[in-house]
């Protein structure tokens, strides 16, 4: 019994050593080799910050458009796939019973396991049977990438939504029936503040896999050089796709640089993103504890 226990400890600690390990070197390199050419001239190149910002004039040598292409395409990612996927989720920890709960639990497993790479053929599918039935003129668009990445990325909010809710006690909504809530009022007002940790830990996960995903855009609208998004139906730039098209592509070191720059920003968007879900997920367990 103490050697197991001993063999379970030492493979804890090696476990959590190996992570730490992994991580700092990842970061330490992405860091070492993109902090140089970090800077203004990276996002704009040539080209004055204020019309870059506004789209007065194109960017053709920095990172800019990519930058704020990656950023609308989660945000439309993620207003496609929150609403459905926590309400998906409450439904399945909540009301779903029987044989709609195993098959619809298992649908959404299915999508789970779906490959990256064949999101995008079902996208690029699809545009094909549009321009044959009932729209000639459609293309592929950020629009299509976000609906395409939204489905990709809507299992982890269902999951995450239904395990958060399913793994409070039971107490929790005991006490809100003694006070006389009603169901509606214990969900809204007790179990979906206390489950909010899980439930945004499920939304930081859907917005890292939708800002780095690649194979489902190059397959739906990302293009080189397209300039800020011009709308949902219009092509558009964004870093994952910089920094794969670069490391295939690049002539010199300066471009190689400028990858690494863009490797560098995707890390820091994805902490900026992070942060701002943690606020979000401090601001409502506060709010519910009463803690002003």
């Amino acid at each position: 019994m103490r050697r197991r226990l001993i063999f379970f400890r030492f493979l804890a600690y090696f476990g959590a050593l190996f992570v730490a390990v992994a991580s700092g070197a990842l970061y330490f390199f992405i860091i070492s080799r993109g902090l140089p050419v970090l800077g203004g001239r990276l996002f704009f190149g040539d080209t004055p910050p204020l019309a870059a910002i506004l789209g007065l004039r194109p960017v053709w040598d920095g990172i800019w458009p990519a930058f704020a292409g990656t950023f609308c395409l989660v945000l439309l990612t993620m207003l496609l796939a929150a609403l459905p996927g926590i309400g998906c989720g409450i439904y399945l920890a909540r009301f779903a019973e029987g044989r709609v709960r195993e098959r619809l639990s298992f649908a959404v497993d299915l999508l789970a396991g779906v490959p990256s790479i064949v999101m995008g053929l079902f996208g690029f599918v699809l545009i094909l049977l549009l321009r044959h039935t009932i729209a000639p003129q459609a293309t592929t668009s950020i629009s299509l990438a976000a609906f395409c990445l939204a489905l990709l990325v809507m299992p982890a909010l269902v999951v995450t939504t239904r395990s958060s809710l399913e793994s409070l006690p039971p107490m929790l909504e005991l006490t809100g029936a003694s006070l006389g809530f009603s169901e509606n009022q214990i969900l809204r007002r007790l179990l979906l503040p206390a489950a909010a940790r899980g439930i945004l830990g499920g939304v930081i996960l859907s917005m890292g896999r939708a800002a780095e995903d690649t194979a489902v855009i190059m397959l739906t609208g990302v293009v080189v050089n397209s300039g800020l998004p011009a709308g949902l139906a219009a092509k558009f730039e964004a870093l994952p796709f910089l920094i794969y098209y670069t490391a295939a592509q690049y002539a010199d070191e300066s471009e190689l640089l400028r990858g690494f720059g863009a490797s560098l920003v995707l890390l820091l968007l994805s902490a900026f993103l992070t942060g701002g879900a943690w606020l979000c997920q401090r601001g409502m367990e506060r709010r519910w504890k009463g803690i002003r």
